[in-house]
C-alpha cells in the first residue's frame, strides 16, 4: 500500500523524549523552549509560543488580537472548519470568502468586495504548502486597517517573494498534525514582533498566569493550551529535518508534474513567479464529471492511498444557510489529493501516475469508471 503520507520520524525523536522522561519534568519546559527557539531562528521572526495544536494556535491568535462579538474575520472558504470555527468561538462571524481556483487559496477580488465596517481582521490560509497573494491582502488590511492572521498550517518553510510564510502578518499560526510537514503528534506555533503580544500569548495558554511582585496570580480568563515536552522534543528533531523533508517533498512533486502533465483531464498546482511551494499535499483538480469518489476506490483496489483535499465550509450543515461559492465549491467536489512521503521512490510515482491516468481514461461520458 502506498499511504497518502506517512511521518518522518525515528530514532532521533525517541532519544530526546527519553531525555525529557528521564527529567521528571512532562510538561511546557526546557524542550518546548528549545522548540520555540528553532522556529523562531528558522523563519527570522522574534517571537515564537508553542501550543497543543494549530486550531488552538489559531484561537489564541484572534484572543490575542481582540476579535470579539460582532467583529467579521474574513477567510477562504475552501479549508478546514477549524478556521471558521475559532472565529465563532470568540464570538466574532466568519466572513467566507471565495478562492483562485489556480492557487486555491484566497481570491483577493472576493476579499475586497466583502469588506464592510465591521470587519477586523484578514485570515489567509496558505493551503497544501503554497503562499497566498500576500501584497494585495496586507495593501488591503493596510487601507481598512484590518489586522493580518496568517494561517501557515501547511507552510512552514513555504515563501513569498522571498518572505517565510507566517511571518508578513501581524500574527502567524502553523500545526504539526501528523499530515503536516513535520509532526509533533499534535501541536502548533504562533509566531510575531510584538514582544507585549508574545507575552501574552504565553499568558493565555496557561490558564492566563502572570507574576505580579513575585507571586503567580491570573491576570486574565485563559486557557490551558500548552504544549507538553514530550512533544516538544518530537518538534526539536523534527525540525532538524526540515529541509531535507521539504526538498524531498518538491522532488516527489517535479515527478508528478513530469508524469502527469500530459493529462488533458487534471490541473496540476500552479506556482507563480516568486513562490517556493513546499507540496505539504500533493493535489490534481479533476474534471467537473468525473466521479472522484470512483477514482479514490479504484486506486485503494491498486493499493493507492489518495483523498479529498479539504472542505467547502460554507455548504457544511454547521454554517447553513449560506452563500454558496462557486470556485470553492468546485475545488471541494473534485479535488484529488495524491500520496506524497519520504518513502516513495520515482518508480512509486510513475506507477501511481499511470494507474491514474488508465482509471481516468476508463470513464464513460457520465463520469463513471468502465469495465
Amino acid at each position: 500500500m502506498i499511504k497518502l503520507m506517512i511521518p518522518e520520524v525515528g530514532l532521533e525523536e525517541l532519544e530526546l523524549i527519553k531525555q525529557v522522561l528521564d527529567t521528571g519534568y512532562l510538561t511546557t519546559g526546557p524542550m518546548t523552549q528549545r522548540f520555540e527557539e528553532l522556529v523562531s531562528d528558522y523563519l527570522g521572526i522574534k517571537y515564537a509560543v508553542a501550543c497543543s495544536s494549530g486550531t488552538t494556535a489559531l484561537h489564541l491568535a484572534l484572543v490575542s488580537l481582540g476579535i470579539g462579538p460582532g467583529d467579521e474575520v474574513l477567510l477562504p472558504d475552501f479549508t478546514f472548519p477549524s478556521c471558521a470555527n475559532v472565529v465563532r468561538h470568540c464570538g466574532a462571524i466568519p466572513i467566507l470568502v471565495d478562492i483562485d481556483l489556480n492557487t486555491l487559496n484566497i481570491n483577493v477580488d472576493d476579499l475586497e468586495k466583502k469588506i464592510t465596517h465591521k470587519s477586523k481582521a484578514i485570515m489567509p490560509v496558505h493551503l497544501f504548502g503554497l503562499s497566498a497573494d500576500m501584497d494585495p491582502i496586507l495593501a488591503l488590511a493596510k487601507k481598512h486597517n484590518l489586522f493580518v492572521m496568517e494561517d501557515a498550517a501547511c507552510a512552514l518553510g513555504a515563501e513569498y517573494k522571498g518572505r517565510k510564510c507566517g511571518t508578513m502578518g501581524d500574527i502567524g499560526c502553523f500545526s504539526f498534525h501528523p499530515r503536516k510537514i513535520i509532526t509533533t503528534g499534535e501541536g502548533g506555533m504562533i509566531v510575531t514582533n510584538d514582544k507585549e503580544r508574545a507575552e501574552r500569548l504565553r499568558s493565555l495558554r496557561n490558564h492566563g498566569m502572570g507574576i505580579i511582585n513575585g507571586e503567580r496570580v491570573f491576570v486574565e480568563t485563559g486557557y490551558n493550551y500548552r504544549l507538553s515536552d514530550v512533544l516538544g522534543a518530537i518538534g526539536v528533531a523534527q525540525m532538524k529535518k526540515l529541509d531535507y523533508i521539504i526538498a524531498k517533498h518538491i522532488e516527489i512533486a517535479g515527478w508528478y508534474k513530469e508524469y502527469l502533465s500530459d493529462s488533458k483531464i487534471l490541473t496540476l498546482p500552479e506556482v507563480p513567479n516568486g513562490y517556493k511551494h513546499i507540496y505539504q499535499t500533493y493535489t490534481v483538480l479533476l474534471s467537473k464529471n468525473i466521479n472522484r469518489q470512483l477514482v479514490i476506490q479504484a486506486l485503494l483496489k491498486n493499493d493507492i492511498e489518495a483523498n479529498i483535499g479539504t472542505y467547502s465550509i460554507s455548504i457544511q450543515p454547521a454554517y447553513q444557510p449560506c452563500e454558496i461559492l462557486p470556485n470553492s465549491l468546485n475545488a471541494h467536489r473534485n479535488i484529488l489529493a495524491l500520496p506524497l512521503q519520504l518513502r516513495m521512490t520515482r518508480e512509486d510515482v510513475a506507477r501511481i501516475a499511470t494507474i491514474l491516468k488508465d482509471i481516468l481514461g476508463n470513464l464513460d461520458q457520465k463520469g463513471q469508471i468502465t469495465d
